[in-house]
């Protein structure tokens, strides 16, 4: 029996476990009816606004990663022996220039961490992708005043390295050897069959198509992001042009064909389980400002004042709701109107944009349950005691 063959005793448990659900659990209830059809709205929205212009491109870049970027180059500038001020900042500063959402980010993190990158390196990557976006800080200062908005900045950057750390510190030895066991199998240097200028426009050209296609409307908050968010597709059109180019001229027919390989290997991998996270958590918390399982309105009752309480649920429910860019702007304004406290929507702020059900699923199958635990959990604790400390001197 294969390893990925269930035991027919587990087998028999899932059947009677959904038998069970399908029997007892009131479908017909307009709350559990009403958060079906949200499930699957936000599988909708999800489909429509992401899949093909924010995950494809990532894809494309992960299956680069993997293919062509030479893994001892990797764990020489990201492994877990690398120089950390090197490490920890080529990481902090790659996901920034991506800034994209806390799925967009995954492929590209797994690309990255399956070729050697250290633990703290692929983390502190992960989490500054989605939490330091440039855009989103700006807007924050505005819509939120100089002191959230500069709280949200410093907060993002230190907690992109500081869990990045951490995470290696705690499983420094396992890191390790899991470095070790990559350069015993990992290939000789080459002569490489590109040089390091065709790479970087091969893979620039790639990150820029991801970058400007999702360039998001800063709606008057600056001319100078607004003129270039009109002229998006024609910069995207670009760069896809000098991507054409260089795959025709740098590639061979077996490596493009290696490259689309890697790429449906990584979409197999991560969709599904980003499909099915999307739709629990529509199921669960419902789209921004639409009601699901869990009332809105119960959330909101939580998040008043500056208790540490308050400051932990706001983290929490930022590190389980889906945040597309740019939208828990809007979320935290609401909040913020229906009373929610300056410390709570700090601690969203940070918790939200980097974590998401969703993603929580994908990390688990690449890093394993108790890693990623680990790091949700450093996630939502630093958020919280952010939020706690903010909310007491705001």
């Amino acid at each position: 029996m294969s390893k990925a063959e269930w035991p027919p005793n587990r087998k028999l448990l899932l059947v009677a476990g959904v038998f069970l659900a399908a029997y007892f659990i009131p479908w017909e209830a307009p709350r559990l009816l009403g958060a079906t059809n949200e499930a699957f709205l936000m599988l909708g929205e999800y489909a429509r606004q992401h899949v093909l212009l924010c995950l494809v491109p990532a894809m494309f870049i992960a299956g680069a990663i993997t293919v062509f970027l030479n893994q001892q180059a990797v764990i020489r500038y990201l492994g877990p022996d690398a120089n950390r001020l090197t490490a920890y900042g080529v990481a902090s500063v790659s996901g920034a220039i991506l800034a994209v959402c806390s799925c967009t980010v995954l492929p590209i993190f797994k690309g990255i961490y399956k070729k050697g990158a250290g633990l703290g390196p692929a983390v502190a990557f992960l989490y500054s992708g989605p939490a330091i976006n440039i855009l989103a800080i700006v807007l924050s200062a505005k819509v939120f005043g100089w002191k959230l908005g500069a709280a949200r900045t410093v907060g993002a950057i230190l907690f992109s390295i500081v869990i990045g750390l951490l995470m290696s510190l705690i499983y420094l030895k396992e890191d390790r050897q899991r470095a070790a066991d990559a350069r015993m199998f990992a290939k000789p240097d080459d002569k490489p069959a590109r040089s390091l200028g065709q790479m970087i426009v091969y893979m620039g050209s790639m990150i820029g198509i991801l970058v400007f296609v999702n360039w998001a409307n800063s709606k008057g908050g600056s001319a100078v992001w607004d003129a270039i968010y009109s002229a998006k597709y024609w910069i995207a059109g670009a760069f896809a042009l000098v991507l054409v180019y260089a795959l025709i001229t740098w590639f061979s027919k077996e490596d493009r064909i290696d490259w689309v390989a890697a790429t449906r290997d990584f979409s197999l991998q991560i969709l599904p389980l980003l499909f099915g996270g999307v739709l629990v958590s529509g199921f669960l918390l419902g789209r921004p400002g639409r009601d699901a399982l869990i009332p809105s309105a119960w959330i909101g009752s939580l998040l008043g004042g500056n208790s540490l309480f308050a400051n932990f649920v706001a983290s929490l429910a930022g590190a389980l709701m889906y945040f597309a860019t740019l939208t828990e702007i809007p979320i935290v304004q609401g909040l913020l109107g229906a009373g929610m406290g300056q410390g709570p929507a700090l601690a969203l702020l940070l918790a939200g944009p980097s974590l998401s059900l969703p993603s929580i699923l994908v990390i688990a199958g690449e890093l394993g349950w108790r890693k990623t635990l680990v790091y949700v959990g450093l996630v939502v604790v630093l958020s919280a005691c952010a939020g706690l400390a903010f909310g007491a001197i705001a």
